[in-house]
């Protein structure tokens, strides 16, 4: 017996709707009134200000309250079919989209909606289509549209309200039973093709997964192929809902089971087109077409076999794996002593952790720990442990993350690497030279026996502005050499050395990652970066080539060939290394990111450049940190004081986004402040309200980060996750293997595999290409 779920659309509203629902769904709530800018709880269940029968609060409604009676049926129907409004909830439950998306979608949908204007809609009763079309023939109704094809004797017309006046007046007066709807608008008519074509727009900026369940569209009556959702979505809002033929779709499809959400409305239709109709039965089995990708129980992907081996997968192709070692550049393999051109970043707050230096190293692979948000004292220790580890020469490095506003730190930073004899170092977040990054660059310098100079220590600098790259590729400023010889922390030697050597060998391109980004593409920013560094070449003619690498959206072996294709001398990954067993992070954390896609990530303020709008990229799917962080940063730009922020307003941010008083915040914010002696930033703070204001604020950002590391489920909305896009493809890709969950990932498998996987795809491609190449001359001869 198969069975499908019915989701009503707008006219199934009702005061009081999902009164239970939005207790027992507090995060999908929250989350839902942070998207919309207004209490959805309040809203449905008492409708204050009378406006949910409004199109642009009904359809955001309807949408929320359909989707939490879906998470309260719990189980996977064989299809999915929604009412105009409903088919995205339909959507939703075939994981076309995520929660968030789809709200967004919705929200958008029913302002445009809302905004047309000059027509209505009635509902037909009692003839059957045929006798309608005839009935508008012969009283001239061109100017009406068919919109709802809803039962045999219940069809929705829609145009020019004039039109529909008349034809009410007309039926009436004959007797054919005819009732108004409440609309301000001519809905799936002609007449919306320029809201249609608005949102088509709109639409251009998602992405939609692959259908898991078959989702009938009210467009054609037929499921949804997995690249038509934008292009029905946008038809939907000026085409005739197919409900009649959908319904009859399914029965020819064995469906007996149909089960409606919420009210009775769709189900009583149901029952009168499988008592008078007969089922559509397509000739073919028309499911094969649509490519579904049917979940199972755990969550995996069912490919009708075992969970298939990367591994095997590579083997299969490509015998011989030694290309993938040929990959990028040999000068940056032979100064490193590493077999890859590829490269694991440092992520923040240790989520590059001891443990994932660690494992790289023993595999003879380039890592960095994450030091950014870290005390000394934690660094050292880590420094202590990798070093106990990797006592044989073995390759690591250090992430330095540049500190605007503490110059002290970054410099104290400098000195325990040189204490503790690191030489490598990863620079980030810089967006000028300092002193502290010269010192470890010069401070390096050696002269050999054959009286030629050696650098032991390597700085790799992810730079995402050719600006930034320049200062990297050029000699360090005379100016702040002679300081550090001046301070005795260089030779006279080191500082003339150093004059005729860029800062650094290794420039790390950062496209759209997670964490701190500019969001710049690859495709753009690589070329300009690389033009750059033959210019400064040329003018400086150093003793070995700059090697320039790519950073920022690489979690597949597409991504990583297109690098090397492009010319990158190494790669280097972040995302994909942060849901892996040696990961820094909480589990919590990693169960969130084993499940993500590419689409579900956001741009949010970055809280240690709150006050500039710097902006981070983090996990969106889960929790609501973006939405409450993009919040918190609207409330600084609208407002000069906490004092000013409506007392309404302020309590939720106390109650949800703080789980304290503000007051209690400041006296923490004090206290941090008083432990790093900078006594002067409270001062100002206290005298500068807008100043207070981001402190406060500030701490949110700290907040979410602390309790996601500790994986504090009470507060998981809250969580602060960095990441981008690249796990989400790099979930894909590995889906359906043993890598599918991250207890299976470890960091340095990971590597190898992308590397020969990128290698396999680049020979096939090589490979196809001189195949065409044949081929042509053939044709030419």
């Amino acid at each position: 017996m198969k069975n499908t779920i019915l989701f009503p659309g707008q006219g199934s509203q009702y005061r009081g709707m999902g009164k239970t629902l939005f207790v027992k769904y507090p995060m999908e709530t929250q989350l839902a009134s942070d998207i919309l800018g207004y209490n959805i709880e309040e809203l449905c269940t008492k409708d204050p200000n009378r406006q949910l029968a409004k199109t642009q609060f009904t359809q955001p409604a309807l949408y929320v309250v359909n989707h939490l009676l879906y998470k309260e049926y719990n189980k996977t129907p064989d299809y999915v079919v929604g009412h105009s409004l409903g088919e995205y909830n339909a959507l939703l439950a075939a994981e076309a989209f995520d929660f968030e998306t789809g709200l967004k979608l919705v929200q958008k949908r029913g302002e445009l909606m809302a905004a047309a204007s000059g027509g209505g809609m009635a509902a037909v009763l009692g003839l059957n289509i045929n006798q309608l079309k005839e009935k508008l023939k012969g009283g001239s109704y061109d100017g009406l549209d068919i919109a709802n094809y809803n039962t045999p004797t219940q069809t929705v017309l829609s145009g020019p309200q004039d039109m529909i006046n008349k034809v009410f007046k007309d039926f009436d007066n004959q007797g054919i039973k005819i009732i108004p709807l409440f609309v301000t608008a001519p809905f799936h008519s002609r007449y919306m093709a320029a809201a249609a074509e608005e949102f088509a727009l709109f639409l251009k900026a998602f992405t939609f997964n692959k259908l898991k369940i078959p989702v009938i569209a009210n467009v054609t009556a037929r499921p949804y192929k997995n690249d038509q959702v934008a292009e029905l979505l946008s038809q939907q809002i000026f085409d005739s809902v197919q409900w009649s033929d959908s319904i009859r779709y399914l029965m020819g499809q064995n469906v007996t089971d149909y089960k409606e959400l919420g009210r009775d409305i769709l189900i009583k239709m149901v029952d009168e087109i499988r008592q008078n109709c007969d089922p559509i039965i397509e000739e073919t089995s028309p499911i094969s077409e649509y490519n579904f990708t049917k979940a199972s129980p755990n969550g995996s992907t069912k490919l009708g076999m075992e969970k298939k081996s990367i591994d095997s997968e590579i083997e299969s192709t490509f015998e011989n794996n030694d290309l993938a070692t040929k990959l990028g550049s040999a000068y940056f393999q032979k100064s490193y002593g590493i077999s890859y051109s590829y490269v694991t970043g440092g992520m923040y707050r240790g989520t590059s952790s001891k443990e994932l230096v660690i494992r790289m190293g023993r595999a003879g692979m380039l890592s960095y720990l994450g030091t950014a948000g870290m005390s000394l004292k934690e660094i050292s220790k880590d420094i202590d442990t990798i070093q106990t580890e990797l006592c044989n020469g073995e390759v690591y490095g250090m992430n330095l993350l540049h500190h605007l506003t503490d110059s002290d730190f970054e410099m104290r930073t400098v000195e325990l690497f040189i204490k503790k004899g690191i030489k490598n170092v990863e620079a980030a977040a810089y967006m000028q030279m300092t002193e502290s990054l010269v010192y470890f660059h010069a401070s390096g310098i050696q002269k050999q026996k054959n009286g030629n100079f050696k650098n032991n220590h390597k700085i790799l600098a992810k730079i995402s502005r050719p600006e930034v790259g320049e200062v990297f590729m050029r000699p360090a400023p005379e100016k702040i050499l002679n300081k550090l010889l001046k301070q005795g922390r260089i030779t006279a030697q080191q500082a003339d050395w150093a004059k005729r050597t860029p800062v650094s060998y290794d420039i790390c391109v950062e496209a759209d990652s997670g964490g701190h980004t500019d969001g710049g593409i690859a495709m753009v920013l690589l070329p300009a970066i690389q033009r750059l560094k033959d210019d400064i070449e040329k003018e400086y003619e150093y003793p070995e080539p700059i090697r320039v690498g790519l950073a920022g959206g690489i979690g597949t072996p597409q991504s990583a060939a297109s690098a090397f294709v492009m010319g990158a001398d190494f790669i280097l990954t972040g995302s994909i290394n942060q849901c892996t067993v040696e990961a820094g992070t909480s589990d919590a954390v990693k169960d969130l990111l084993e499940g993500i896609n590419v689409q579900d990530t956001e741009y949010a303020p970055a809280g240690d450049m709150f006050e500039i709008g710097a902006k981070v990229q983090v996990l969106k799917k889960g929790v609501l940190f973006p939405a409450r962080a993009n919040k918190l940063y609207r409330l600084y730009n609208q407002y000069n004081a906490l004092e000013e922020i409506p007392e309404k307003t302020m309590a939720q941010l106390e109650k949800h986004y703080f789980k304290k008083p503000i007051s209690d915040i400041w006296e923490e914010t004090k206290d941090y402040f008083r432990g790093k002696n900078q006594m002067d930033i409270i001062a100002k703070a206290e005298d500068t309200p807008k100043q207070k204001m981001a402190l406060v604020f500030r701490w949110y950002f700290g907040f979410s980060s602390r309790i996601a590391f500790a994986g504090n489920l009470e507060n998981k909305v809250n969580f602060q996750i960095h990441t981008g896009p690249a796990l989400g493809a790099f979930n894909q890709w590995v889906k359906g293997t043993e890598l599918e969950s991250w207890r299976n990932r470890h960091v340095d498998e990971i590597g190898k595999k992308l590397m020969k996987a990128t290698a396999v795809l680049l020979e096939k491609t090589l490979n196809n290409i001189n195949g065409l190449s044949n081929k042509k001359e053939e044709v030419l001869m």
